[in-house]
């Protein structure tokens, strides 16, 4: 049987790809102002694309927070962040929002995870993690539609 060629759906509406690059960008600049730590911001997105199984961007976010100076042994621990003493405070807030914005069909965002953020993130902070996750995964769901190749 022979495999259908897959629709790269960012090179099939390369206006809405690039839409999403733009929206990315002022993500990117939100995130700073709201005083987020660029190695978090890498952290977040790797997170996401772990928890959505995306090679692309697993690839291409864990080089990024390596160039950026992130640690190894935070990046291979990041699965299991709850378990570790690696990540401060403002870090687990955020990677707790994270997973939930992520992972929002097992029950939405709840009360009890949004109030854990709250209790350490701004408002600021707050919207910019969900901008970043919501992004991420936005970026992940094209790079799986398309099967952007990974390796060999």
């Amino acid at each position: 049987m022979t495999e259908i060629q897959r629709v790269n759906i960012g090179e099939q509406h390369p206006a809405a790809y690039k839409a999403l690059i733009a929206l990315s960008s002022e993500v990117d600049a939100a995130a700073a102002a709201a005083g987020l730590d660029p190695l978090l911001v890498e952290l977040l997105r790797i997170r996401t694309s772990q928890i959505n199984g995306c090679a692309f961007c697993l690839r291409m976010h864990t080089r990024d927070a390596l160039k950026k100076g992130e640690s190894p042994d935070r990046i291979a621990v990041l699965p299991a962040w709850a378990e570790t003493g690696y990540f401060s405070e403002t870090d687990r807030a955020a990677l707790r929002l994270a997973e939930a914005i992520t992972l929002v069909a097992d029950g939405h965002v709840s009360d009890e995870d949004f109030n854990a953020a709250a209790a350490v993130l701004t408002a600021d902070q707050i919207s910019a993690v969900a901008w970043l996750v919501t992004v991420m995964n936005a970026f992940n769901r094209v790079a799986i539609t398309s099967r952007y190749r990974v390796g060999n």
